[in-house]
């Protein structure tokens, strides 16, 4: 992922207002690995169920507000985010919604999908298996993981956007 200033994230935004935007809380974009990253996506400290992530599309980012169902997946069971396709507890995965763009989330249409619950995606498609005959390197299993990861975005994104 490119690195992004704040302004650019703010002006990104594509299912909330100008002035929504302009309060949106910033994560530490010093701390981020750019490298390391398919996209940006944090919590907003004081609305847990708030989220937001920042995407490339193209040669412009875009950002998109999400919010996360009350209720997980159930402990004990295994379930499996939609974006990175790593199966996981069911607690670490959850159902999020982002309002469409333009008129179509102005009159509350919304599309939802199962992310990480930390939005750490990127993280976790980067922890190599450990080599076995009969597979893919393991660096090659990680290639894979990482060009799903964007492919599944990018479709994620442009389903926001349809709006």
């Amino acid at each position: 992922m490119q690195p992004l200033t704040e302004e650019q994230i703010r002006e990104s935004f594509v299912n909330t207002t100008k002035g929504e935007a302009e309060r949106v809380p910033m994560p530490g974009l010093h701390e981020v690995l750019w490298d390391e990253r398919e996209y940006l996506g944090w919590h907003d400290a004081k609305a847990p169920q708030r989220a937001y992530v920042t995407v490339w599309q193209g040669d412009h980012p875009v950002s998109f507000v999400l919010r996360a169902a009350e209720r997980r997946v159930r402990n004990g069971i295994s379930a499996m985010c939609s974006l990175c396709h790593m199966p996981q507890p069911g607690a670490q995965v959850t159902l999020f919604a982002a309002p469409r763009s333009g008129e179509a989330g102005r009159k509350g249409d919304t599309v939802g999908t199962y992310i990480c619950a930390d939005l750490g995606c990127s993280a976790i498609i980067r922890i190599a298996p450990p080599a076995a005959p009969m597979q893919m390197a393991p660096d090659e299993i990680v290639q894979r993981r990482i060009a799903g990861l964007q492919e599944r975005l990018d479709s994620f994104t442009q389903t926001v956007l349809a709006g």
